[in-house]
């Protein structure tokens, strides 16, 4: 433990790490609640769908003149509204998601043209936070910001925990005994928008997916019971977080996002080899 504090107390000494630190713990704890729900509802492809719509809106705002952030939330909110009222009853459909998934491609491609052609000279650095985060770079009240949002997230999430996990499992029977199968999945979309919105910060868009949903990956591979597999993923994805950070601090040409994301795939990696290698023995074990 003295070892473990030793080595925290250097990183910990700085007024830019320790925000960092503040603002990814939160951020990871509402990362591994609602991508545990994401795997789990095999809906991961409308986690890719947001990542895209952060960067889309980002990159939007920023040609029009507006904050990057304005425009994150606002489309990541809409477009999440809008999947959950194309999508499913229950679940979204891959077909909507993947039609929108396009849709918010060209619009991508068109702020993108739009931002480098007239006002990339006077924010250039804007569309690269947008697409890799910047967590060392943020402010106090940037980082309190992730704190309450994060918080708002986790406490949705905590409500709707138990009847989004029936309507996960057995959608049929859930919505026969009454649960609001369909309002649940447009909270759990939005709060789906809201946090990746809010992980812009910490990964940026184009790793946004690797947090949401390598740490619930890991954790349904050590576990599979529901309420365990929950708690392990936001587990995972602190500890990913903070070794991330960590191993950025040590060595400053890692850029913290790209250290956060290898480090939860080399965890995810290692966990599946590990279970692939178990099951495989037991096959061969002579009965």
């Amino acid at each position: 433990m003295t070892v473990l504090l030793a080595t925290w107390a250097g990183p910990l000494s700085q007024d830019f790490f320790r925000r960092a630190f503040a603002a990814g713990t939160a951020a990871a704890i509402a990362a591994g609640l609602v991508g545990a729900f994401l795997v789990l509802r095999n809906q991961v492809f409308a986690g890719d769908a947001l990542s895209h719509v952060a960067f889309t809106g980002g990159l939007g705002a920023l040609a029009f003149g507006f904050a990057a952030r304005t425009g994150v939330f606002t489309a990541t909110v809409a477009v999440a509204v809008l999947l959950a009222v194309l999508g499913g009853r229950a679940r979204l459909n891959d077909v909507v998601t993947g039609v929108v998934f396009t849709w918010l491609l060209g619009l991508g491609v068109l702020f993108l043209s739009v931002f480098t052609s007239s006002r990339a000279t006077g924010n250039g650095a804007g569309a690269v936070r947008v697409l890799f985060g910047s967590i060392f770079g943020i402010d106090q009240a940037t980082a309190a910001q992730t704190g309450w949002i994060a918080a708002g997230v986790v406490v949705a999430m905590l409500v709707i925990s138990r009847p989004l996990l029936f309507a996960s499992i057995d959608p049929g029977v859930a919505e026969a005994r009454g649960v609001p199968v369909r309002a649940l999945n447009v909270v759990f979309l939005v709060a789906a928008g809201v946090m990746a919105a809010q992980l812009v910060q910490v990964v940026g868009a184009l790793l946004l997916l690797g947090l949401i949903t390598t740490p619930a990956a890991t954790a349904q591979r050590l576990t599979a019971r529901p309420w365990r597999a929950l708690a392990a993923s936001v587990a995972i994805a602190v500890a990913t977080v903070w070794a991330g950070l960590w191993l950025s601090y040590l060595r400053p040409s890692l850029p913290p996002s790209s250290s956060i994301v290898a480090t939860g795939f080399l965890l995810w990696l290692a966990v599946e080899l590990s279970t692939r290698f178990r099951l495989r023995a037991r096959q061969t074990v002579p009965v």
